[in-house]
């Protein structure tokens, strides 16, 4: 399997990674303090490594981004733009603003017609980019449990091999794929955060996941 390089530290870096673990691929989270993560590699056995960012984006054979949509194109700058040629990175970013809901409606820093990912793909050229894990709690990313079918995950990308390969993992970690094609399509599925977030600010509710019907 794959090495797995995580830039970021942040619960849903944690969680990915554990479930990364859990299906037997290596795995190392990257931090702008590795220190702080070793309670994490203590519980999360021996085949789970931490690094900077740099470090982790040398070993993954197959990236993940999980940092804080403000901070993903610096993150990526740190992690260093030739160890990402050539190399598919799954995005689990969203570009929020910093302002709180309004009426449980997240602000966004872009513009309706621009992504985020769009704008990381065009600063990171040779990366593969494929928007994924982006409208659901961290609680639900790894064998998701609903009754009845399974939760549907809407991923996009400009490269297709690597829409491809992220939606076998996607398979192996309980998810249902819906390939929205390429990387604008980005500009309507991290919108879905905001939709998703809408039951949690205003009735303290989490665990939902989308389900797209056929």
């Amino acid at each position: 399997m794959k090495q797995v390089g995580i830039i970021g530290s942040g619960i849903v870096a944690q969680t990915l990674g554990k479930g990364f673990l859990t299906l037997g691929y290596p795995v190392m989270l990257g931090s702008r303090e590795a220190s702080k993560l070793e309670g994490w590699q203590e519980a999360a056995g021996t085949s789970a490594l931490i690094g900077t960012f740099r470090e982790a984006a040398q070993f993954g054979e197959l990236l993940v981004l999980s940092v804080k949509g403000s901070k993903a194109i610096d993150a990526l700058h740190i992690a260093g733009t030739e160890n990402l040629a050539g190399k598919i990175v799954i995005d689990t970013t969203n570009p929020l603003a910093d302002q709180p809901p309004v009426e449980g409606v997240l602000e966004f820093f872009t513009e309706s017609n621009l992504s985020l990912m769009e704008q990381l793909q065009d600063c990171f050229l040779q990366a593969r980019f494929v928007k994924a894990f982006n409208s659901v709690g961290n609680a639900r990313m790894f064998h998701p449990q609903y009754s009845g079918r399974k939760p549907s995950m809407f991923i996009c990308g400009n490269d297709e091999a690597a829409r491809q390969e992220v939606s076998h993992i996607l398979n192996q970690f309980g998810w249902e794929v819906e390939d929205m094609g390429k990387a604008a399509a980005a500009r309507a599925i991290e919108p879905l955060c905001r939709l998703w977030c809408i039951p949690g600010f205003l009735h303290g509710e989490w665990t939902h996941a989308f389900s797209l019907l056929h």
